[in-house]
């Protein structure tokens, strides 16, 4: 029976530079300002590195409070992708394709679509703060499955357009049960289109919502001393926070997937200063949300995806900055499902290409579905006279990871 019930991911969108904050190389430390093996100057990282946990993980000085869960983390060291884009990227990363001819299902939707949700007066997928880059709304958007199978957007102030009715709920609903029975007899219409089922569901959800979602999204009411764990404060490292302990809040109340996003991990220059903004943004509130969950007993049954659409080069690019790297790079997973203080794959002594346990986004999509327990060769739905599936014609599940 598969452990993994819900999924927080958190995305760091931009490419987050591994040999800078937790894959360690000495030998790129040891040959800086040489010619690397594909050409361009090896950049030793200006950051120290030491070692935590029984496990011995290497982490960077920026991020002191995520090394503290050093054995809890699974790593998946040799991750690549197709393309070095950021746009077909992260869409790929969440959609399973970079094809822009034919949209195609966000991860979460296939996983709401499989499972149904838990909870039923609360969207099944939500992702807070989405960025507007990079694909927007097809991240989380359903294509061609069943509307109601969506993402729904929230910020990070806890605000979701149109959730306070104009009108009283009798009076609200006397309408809705108009509306409904007009989509019902519409469904019921030979050559009715597939979205209606959707749209249905979708009315009866938001109707049901009023009533549930300030409350759960209100985080005034935490403790103090939760609030400031998380690091919850005015600026970027506030609002980033306020995402992790939003998503801690709807995990536990049952919601399937949700996302919460770190933007701004593209230092292609300014990388020493802006990699200290960016994990000072989402250090204290990552390490914060893995603790909350783990003292909940909720990594029981939530596994937690961590990492960007691919990574950056052990070379330089101009005076501080690194280019994109697809061909190697690392995410960790915690919590159900996986082993604690457990390395899948790895990338060459400097950090280029993925040589060990090499996973492409088709085979951790593959991966994450058995985690929740569904074959992702099973999983289809049929579109357009052909079955479309997360992982399109490929994916190899990474059984070595499974506790």
């Amino acid at each position: 029976a598969p452990k993994a019930k819900k999924i927080i991911f958190i995305f760091m969108e931009g490419a987050m530079s591994g040999v800078d904050t937790f894959d360690y190389k000495p030998e790129l430390q040891k040959n800086d300002g040489k010619t690397g093996p594909g050409g361009g100057t090896l950049v030793a990282s200006r950051f120290g590195f030491k070692q935590y946990g029984e496990t011995g993980s290497w982490f960077s000085d920026l991020l002191p409070n995520i090394a503290t869960h050093a054995d809890k983390f699974c790593w998946l060291r040799g991750l690549h992708t197709d393309t070095p884009a950021h746009p077909q990227a992260v869409v790929q990363l969440h959609t399973g394709s970079a094809n822009a001819a034919l949209t195609r299902p966000s991860m979460g939707s296939w996983l709401l679509y499989g499972l149904g949700t838990e909870n039923q007066d609360l969207p099944g997928y939500i992702t807070i703060n989405p960025s507007p880059n990079f694909g927007g709304a097809v991240n989380y958007g359903s294509a061609f499955l069943p509307a109601h199978f969506q993402g729904t957007r929230i910020t990070d102030q806890g605000f979701l357009s149109n959730l306070k009715a104009a009108s009283a709920a009798t009076a609200q609903r006397k309408q809705l049960d108009l509306i409904q029975s007009m989509n019902r007899d519409l469904a019921g219409t030979p050559g009715a289109p597939d979205p209606v089922d959707g749209i249905i569901a979708s009315y009866e959800l938001g109707f049901r919502m009023q009533d549930k979602v300030p409350a759960l999204l209100d985080i005034s009411k935490e403790p103090e001393h939760v609030k400031e764990a998380y690091g919850i404060k005015d600026g970027p490292a506030g609002a980033f926070a306020r995402q992790c302990l939003m998503a801690r809040r709807l995990s536990e109340a049952g919601v399937r997937f949700v996302e919460i996003c770190q933007p701004g991990w593209d230092h292609h220059n300014n990388l020493h200063k802006g990699l200290i903004e960016r994990t000072g943004n989402v250090d204290q509130a990552t390490a914060a949300l893995l603790t909350d969950l783990d003292q909940r007993g909720l990594l029981d049954d939530t596994l937690v995806l961590f990492g960007s659409e691919f990574g950056r080069q052990p070379t330089s690019q101009g005076k501080d900055g690194r280019d994109h790297n697809i061909t190697g790079y690392s995410m960790f997973m915690a919590g159900a499902g996986v082993k604690k203080g457990y390395t899948h794959g790895g990338t060459d002594e400097f950090g280029i290409k993925a040589v060990d346990g090499r996973m492409h986004t088709n085979d951790l999509h593959a991966t994450i579905l058995a985690l929740m327990g569904l074959d992702h060769e099973d999983l289809t739905y049929r579109y357009a006279g052909r079955d479309f599936r997360l992982t399109d014609v490929a994916g190899k599940v990474a059984k070595e990871i499974f506790a």
